[in-house]
């Protein structure tokens, strides 16, 4: 009961230490986007413990969404990149009063750090792996799971270099500026999978995508997205577009990579996650009103602003923590849920028991390098 009273003295501090002019609601969202996104990794990416032709052990990456095809609405649910972006746009647009040198520089070491810290990290873990004989195809899975959440930061870093463009785009057209980069979108799968062009042309996609909902998040903070009809638009016309490109366009109903899958709606952005994206923006609006009042509750905002102060860390670092506990679990051998085979439905209820611990354990990571972020 003493922990509790603690818990609720704490949260109320935190609660009266928030600016009134704060959105906590923006907050929130950004918040739910980062636990999606660890949350939806952690489900779906299994280290499968094998062995090589010479005997060595070998870690592969599976996913169960290749194995069990019904878990696909997972990918609907825990793909929230585009609400990050959304927000994104959004923090951007009201941060920005001129200025721009010392605004892009204060956000670019926002950023920096804590990937620097990463980097720093697992180049002397690499350096120690390569050492120790572990074979090249773990080290590439392992690495590349580590690395994997960089791409996100280089993108976003770039869209925020361009944010004062990006404004001027929005006051000139309104959210209706979001449809350039969609049709680019559009073009470049017509070229990649309709005329059958160069796969490389894909990677247009990688600015083009995610420029869509940020834009959006900067039609926001400017007062073009006011009112519930334009939000139900997004909601409703992007999940119609969504459905309709999966039905009769051959897109995959996946929202993220599958292993095995030809085509992969996120590597890069195709324009069905593009549309998808502009479903959960519409949504993510249509909630605000009620994540407003939800944090004006102080143990809920205690939670939210925590995850806030150090969402970089907290993104970072959750393939980290998962591959800590996975590799503890080698000393075990083939441990039901973390290092066997997604084959089958009790492979989920085993996963989902794994949960807590990678979450645990990367509090412990938050706890070390949180600091490096809030320098």
């Amino acid at each position: 009961m003493s922990a509790l009273r603690q818990v609720r003295q704490l949260a109320r501090r935190v609660d009266a230490a928030t600016p009134p002019q704060r959105d906590r609601a923006v907050d929130a969202l950004r918040a739910l986007a980062i636990a999606g996104v660890i949350g939806g990794h952690w489900l779906v990416t299994a280290l499968v413990l094998g062995h090589s032709a010479r005997g060595d052990t070998t870690l592969s990456d599976n996913s169960p969404l290749a194995s069990m095809p019904w878990l696909t609405p997972l990918s609907w649910v825990f793909q929230t990149l585009a609400v990050f972006f959304l927000v994104g746009g959004y923090s951007a647009a009201r941060g920005y009063r001129g200025g721009y040198p010392s605004w892009l520089r204060k956000r670019m070491i926002r950023l920096a750090r804590p990937a620097a810290a990463l980097l720093a990290v697992w180049t002397a873990i690499t350096a120690g792996l390569w050492l120790a004989g572990v074979s090249s195809s773990t080290m590439h899975t392992i690495v590349f799971l580590v690395i994997s959440p960089l791409w996100f930061l280089l993108v976003y870093a770039g869209l925020t270099a361009l944010t004062p463009a990006a404004v001027w785009l929005v006051r000139r057209f309104g959210a209706w500026a979001a449809a350039f980069p969609a049709a680019v979108v559009a073009a470049t799968d017509l070229v990649r999978f309709g005329l059958h062009g160069p796969g490389w042309v894909g990677w247009v996609n990688v600015a083009a995508g995610w420029l869509v909902p940020y834009l959006l998040g900067i039609a926001w903070a400017l007062g073009r997205l006011q009112g519930r009809r334009i939000p139900a638009l997004m909601l409703a016309g992007g999940a119609a577009a969504t459905a309709a490109l999966i039905a009769w366009a051959g897109y995959p109903a996946s929202m993220v990579g599958v292993n095995g899958s030809h085509i992969s709606n996120l590597n890069p952005p195709t324009l069905a996650v593009v549309t998808f994206g502009i479903a959960q923006c519409g949504l993510a609006l249509l909630l605000r009103d009620r994540l407003a009042r939800l944090m004006r509750r102080p143990l809920a905002w205690a939670g939210i602003a925590l995850v806030n102060l150090s969402a970089m860390t907290l993104f970072l670092w959750h393939q980290t923590a998962f591959l800590t506990v996975s590799s503890l679990g080698l000393l075990a051998g083939r441990v039901p849920g973390l290092l066997t085979s997604p084959a089958h439905g009790l492979w989920v209820a085993e996963r989902l028991a794994w949960l807590p611990v990678f979450a645990i354990t990367l509090s412990g990571l938050w706890l070390v390098f949180r600091r490096v972020e809030r320098a």
